[in-house]
């Protein structure tokens, strides 16, 4: 099963410039960590695949296994995972989340 879930989230990852694995959507989240990561990028107007692991347990326990990471959400950019919310709002304060999304050619150097 797992080897499933992870093919999942491989094929999720590599598909899309920047992932956000949450509880809720992108226009309805239903935690405060997932509505602040949104909020961020919503600010600096990335598109992004949300992933609802609300709709899915599978998924949900799978994307803490895949990460390492035993929080949600998690954000994935170019197929590499960045972090939690806390570390989403840590480097977006600190500038860096915008330089990375300039250096991956997802958001314009003005944008920043």
């Amino acid at each position: 099963m797992e080897n499933i879930i992870f093919d999942r989230i491989r094929k999720e990852v590599g598909n899309n410039d920047v992932v956000v694995y949450m509880k809720g959507t992108a226009i309805f989240p239903k935690c405060g960590f997932s509505a602040a990561v949104v909020q961020i990028l919503s600010q600096l107007g990335v598109p992004f695949k949300d992933i609802n692991v609300l709709e899915d347990s599978d998924i949900r326990q799978g994307i803490k296994d895949f990460a390492n990471w035993p929080t949600i959400p998690q954000m994935y950019i170019k197929g590499e995972f960045v972090g939690g919310c806390d570390i989403i709002r840590e480097i977006y304060q600190t500038g860096e989340l915008q330089n990375t999304l300039m250096e991956k050619g997802i958001i314009p150097y003005e944008a920043a």
